[in-house]
């Protein structure tokens, strides 16, 4: 099929309906539902399961907490009674909270007798987001939303806090566990550095990678005061000869030098063991050796890199990836590397309600671990024998502090306004407000960088929609085309990579490849291609260019989750495929394009306009996939079917798609100067309309209405979508003109 065939046949209406489909299928708060419904299945037992057996002083008594079971939304009324029939607008009324009950069983062990507790105790009441999973509104019928009060197109993705409808507005954050390079501030004895957040369950700790003017490298890390050399860090990890630390970095001649300053620098520290001992003098002064060194093995497994293990047989990873770091610090530094962009949205990550809940709860949950650790020391020395569990959990320490973070806004890790009162002004400011981005950067510095409207921001942020002043360019909103990754278990893709076995493709492990290289042997896989899973290095493999088409296929027709996502970034000096898999990705969808001709026919938009397929489908079928914004690096994308040449690899599904919510209502946006979209944007969340069709019986302390709403006389594609048409908001102006004799 040529080329000029294939436009006449893919008309605009096509490709609409593709949009149209995405649009509907997925929601337009999707985001922030699945991110709380991936919380609620998931995150929310993971937590308790983490930290699940209670420790008392005495070592032969302990509790254990199990069998974690959310039940559905209730109320305790005043007489005690508890109401389960509670409906979110009977909690808007009443001001009340519209939450769960989270029950676990509490078992007691004491000299190996277990005593368990008779019925499910109440641990917690967790906050219930309107129309997710917990909530039963979810599964009903536009009639059976109507007759319980709610208005059938809401679209939910807020909570009911004290009577108050209050949101988690996503935060963005720089992604962690990835090596970022950049150069050191002027004026100090740094030049450059490498920095890598390692994010695990529970905590973040910050870890950086100096090179000093003399050429030496210095690693420091919260828990050890001061500056730590590279290679007495590499030695404590278990790397003890000045080969084997070279290697760990890198196999070429020209890195290697570089090594020379740090390997001289630390001549008198030969062994593991000495190199303990120097990091334990920084951490615990004055104490006889052997606690020194103990303490220093504690702090290197537990708080350095803990995302790659916390155990004693992780630290040849952590010494691999440091080594790693040190690679990408000097290949930056030897001009082979530039330097990695903190405003690409590649190394961007979005934490959506279900992250910021689970970080809230876990500080709430240990905050009731230790009081019920206290409460039941307490029971023991009054009654040696503990028999009525329940009475000793408090269900309302959880429960008041998430309460009280909702209420106000102050999140764990020091963060204000998290938490925010949902704008109910009209239709478009409510979804606005729902699909809004903060960057957590300070609004008093001129961050002129991160103001910036970035290339990777194209099908991800609304390119008009951001407010003027202080917060320009700071807080954000979604683009109509952006999907939030809710995040791919990565052993399930780690099993898949095993599988290949071709010796071409096969994936070399990286502590495979290390002990080879240290026996001397020689390794040819080392000079192809570097696999990292999530920025951690996993392997080497001979051919990266038929390992990625085969990873890609593989995701196209379904045996690998649409989610993940496939780089490979080549250079002169740097050949390395990059696999994401983890959640708060911007993700976008395009057209697939196969040896220069478009996948998607009239055939698939004939089936969508019957209804036969959905937007899913087409994903399953592997004619549309979602790209992120470091595979879209690979990329190379047509913006009409009349472009598309052999080189190219994908299509733009709908490029006036690329805008925000608000800035879809815009006719001919296109013909304005661009900041007059950008003041329309901010105003169009101002007009006065329909807020919501069960107005009349919602109790809000202020809503503005008007009675005589106009739909607009000239549309845009999107206002039936976004629900617009339904619920207008102002009046067209009707303009008379009359010349000034009265004869025309």
């Amino acid at each position: 099929m040529g080329r000029d065939k294939q436009k006449s046949l893919l008309s605009h209406d096509d490709r609409w309906l593709v949009i149209e489909s995405f649009i509907k299928e997925k929601g337009l708060v999707k985001q922030h539902i699945n991110s709380y419904n991936d919380f609620i299945t998931k995150r929310l037992r993971q937590i308790i399961e983490e930290e699940s057996i209670v420790q008392t002083t005495s070592p032969n008594f302990y509790a254990m907490i199990t069998n974690v079971i959310i039940g559905n939304p209730q109320v305790r009324e005043f007489d005690g009674s508890v109401n389960t029939t509670i409906t979110p607008l009977e909690c808007r009324v009443r001001n009340l909270t519209y939450a769960a009950p989270v029950y676990v069983n509490i078992v007691l062990v004491e000299d190996g007798i277990k005593t368990s507790s008779q019925e499910p105790i109440l641990l917690c009441e967790i906050p219930v987001m309107v129309r997710s999973i917990k909530d039963p509104t979810s599964s009903m019928d536009e009639k059976t939303l109507r007759e319980v009060g709610e208005d059938p197109k809401d679209p939910g993705g807020y909570f009911i806090i004290n009577g108050s409808e209050r949101i988690l507005v996503a935060q963005e954050d720089l992604a962690p566990n990835r090596v970022i390079v950049d150069y050191a501030k002027e004026g100090l004895n740094v030049t450059h550095m490498a920095k890598v957040v390692s994010a695990t369950t529970g905590y973040r700790v910050p870890i950086i990678l100096d090179r000093h003017k003399d050429g030496t490298l210095h690693v420091s890390f919260p828990a050890v005061t001061g500056k730590i050399p590279f290679v007495v860090m590499m030695r404590a990890l278990g790397l003890e000869s000045d080969l084997e630390i070279a290697l760990a970095v890198s196999h070429d001649q020209d890195v290697q030098k570089e090594l020379i300053p740090s390997l001289l620098q630390s001549t008198e520290i030969k062994t593991s063991t000495d190199a303990l001992e120097f990091i334990g003098n920084r951490v615990a002064v004055g104490q006889p050796r052997e606690v020194r060194i103990e303490r220093a093995e504690q702090i290197i497994d537990r708080y350095f890199l803990p995302h790659l293990g916390v155990n004693r047989e992780d630290r040849i990873k952590k010494a691999l990836f440091l080594g790693y770091m040190a690679q990408k610090l000097l290949e930056f530094m030897l001009g082979r590397r530039p330097p990695d962009d903190k405003d690409h949205y590649k190394n961007k990550r979005l934490k959506l309600a279900g992250d910021l809940l689970a970080v809230q709860f876990r500080v709430a949950y240990r905050a009731f671990l230790k009081d019920f650790r206290y409460q039941l020391e307490k029971a023991r020395a009054r009654t040696r024998k503990v028999t009525q569990i329940g009475a000793l959990v408090r269900s309302d320490i959880i429960t008041e502090r998430i309460r009280h973070a909702m209420a106000t806004g102050n999140w764990a890790g020091n963060r204000v306004g998290v938490s925010q009162i949902l704008d109910r002004t009209n239709w478009i400011s409510m979804h606005s407000h729902l699909r809004r981005v903060i960057s957590p950067l300070s609004r008093s510095q001129p961050n002129f960088e991160a103001r910036d409207l970035h290339g990777t921001q194209w099908g991800r942020i609304c390119i008009f929609e951001t407010p003027e002043g202080p917060n320009c360019g700071l807080v954000k909103n979604m683009a109509l085309t952006a999907y939030i990754s809710v995040g791919v278990d990565e052993n399930s893709v780690f099993e898949i990579l095993e599988e290949i076995d071709d010796p071409e493709i096969r994936i070399e492990k990286i502590e495979k490849v290390f002990n080879d290289l240290r026996r001397g042997k020689d390794v040819d896989v080392i000079k192809g291609t570097r696999v990292l899973l999530n920025g951690r290095p996993i392997g080497f493999c001979r051919n990266g260019e038929k390992l990625v088409e085969l990873l890609r296929n593989m995701r196209r027709s379904g045996k690998l989750h649409y989610e993940v996502s496939i780089a490979h970034i080549k250079t002169q000096y740097v050949d390395e495929i990059y696999i994401n898999t983890d959640p708060g990705r911007f993700l976008r969808p395009v057209f697939v394009v196969k040896d220069g001709e478009l996948v998607f026919t009239s055939r698939h938009a004939e089936a969508l306009r019957r209804g036969e397929i959905g937007f899913e489908d087409l994903v399953r079928m592997g004619v549309v996939e979602y790209l992120d914004p470091e595979e879209e690096e690979n990329a190379y994308i047509a913006l009409e079917p009349g472009e598309i040449t052999k080189e190219h690899t994908h299509m733009e599904i709908y490029p006036p798609a690329i805008v925000g919510i608000a800035a879809a209502t815009i006719p001919y946006a296109e013909h304005n100067q661009s900041p007059r979209n950008t003041y329309q944007s901010a105003m169009v969340k101002q007009a006065l309309g329909i807020y919501a069709s069960n107005y009349q019986i919602r109790t809000d302390t202020r809503s503005y209405l008007l009675h005589y709403p106009e739909k607009p006389l000239v549309q845009t594609k999107f206002l039936d979508v976004i629900g617009y048409n339904s619920k207008p908001a102002g009046h067209n102006m009707v303009v008379a003109v009359m010349s000034y004799t009265g004869y025309n």
